[in-house]
């Protein structure tokens, strides 16, 4: 009865896997529960829920440029004009700048992508349950992995049962309906991992993602917030103003450049 032994190894496989994913989706879906509600996203947390800490970068820089108190070329250098930052993320931009008050964009957003101030936002969110922590996004997903990789272990091992000549008083018929069910087991978790579980963002969770979606934005025009609104969540792309466009669209080109004939 060697089939036999298969026939556990397999749903042991699949048992395994499927508690897991079980247990991975309830925690998820017990951190999202009442996440995010009375909260009003701020312009920096819509950012980074949109595109993490470069987001929040550009998004500062944008909003100085747009009061003037930052100047950026279409060449791609930012030059201060107002040195005294209105909070502590405007502060780390000016001091990524340095005290010559001029910089290549790129390094800055670069150097206050990773400051302090962003950190502690990105901490913040993750409090609030609007951002996904390190490792959680991957718990779920690794999870389906381990379903995945069980039911190819239950075909395996049920083309192993079928194909080994051993006497047995079964049928191979039967044999191989037994080794459906631990495989209809799998293929029946990842179905409704496929429809239940929430899909995560890179870096906003489900609570995050919902009040990203009430978000009020139009590309272009409108009110000085709407804009800003619309870069926290598209990006630069969509900057309306051409210059500025440029100076952001430049940057990657001359950092690399530049650091290309450095090394």
């Amino acid at each position: 009865m060697f089939w036999v032994l298969l026939l556990l190894l397999a749903w042991a496989a699949a048992g395994t896997a499927c508690t897991r994913l079980c247990l991975a989706a309830v925690r998820a879906a017990a951190d999202d529960v009442d996440a995010g509600h009375g909260h009003d996203l701020t312009l920096y947390e819509a950012a980074f829920l949109s595109g993490g800490p470069r987001r929040v970068a550009d998004l500062t820089l944008v909003s100085m440029a747009r009061q003037r108190r930052l100047l950026l070329a279409h060449t791609g250098w930012a030059t201060v004009v107002d040195p005294r930052g209105r909070d502590e993320i405007e502060r780390s931009v000016i001091g990524a700048i340095g005290p010559e008050g001029q910089s290549r964009i790129a390094p800055v957003r670069d150097a206050a992508a990773t400051a302090a101030p962003v950190r502690g936002l990105a901490e913040r969110l993750v409090r609030a349950g609007l951002a996904v922590p390190d490792g959680a996004r991957t718990t779920v997903a690794a999870a389906v992995r381990q379903v995945q990789l069980a039911s190819v272990v239950v075909l395996a091992l049920g083309a192993t049962a079928l194909l080994t000549p051993a006497p047995s008083d079964v049928p191979r018929h039967l044999i191989a309906l037994w080794f459906a069910l631990p495989l209809a087991l799998t293929l029946s978790c990842l179905a409704i991992a496929r429809i239940e579980v929430h899909p995560y963002s890179r870096w906003a969770s489900p609570a995050g993602q919902r009040l990203l979606g009430a978000l009020p934005r139009r590309a272009g025009g409108g009110d000085d917030r709407t804009y800003l609104t619309t870069v926290a969540v598209r990006g630069v792309r969509a900057v309306g103003e051409p210059d500025l466009r440029a100076a952001f669209t430049d940057r990657e080109q001359h950092w690399r450049a530049g650091h290309t004939r450095g090394a």
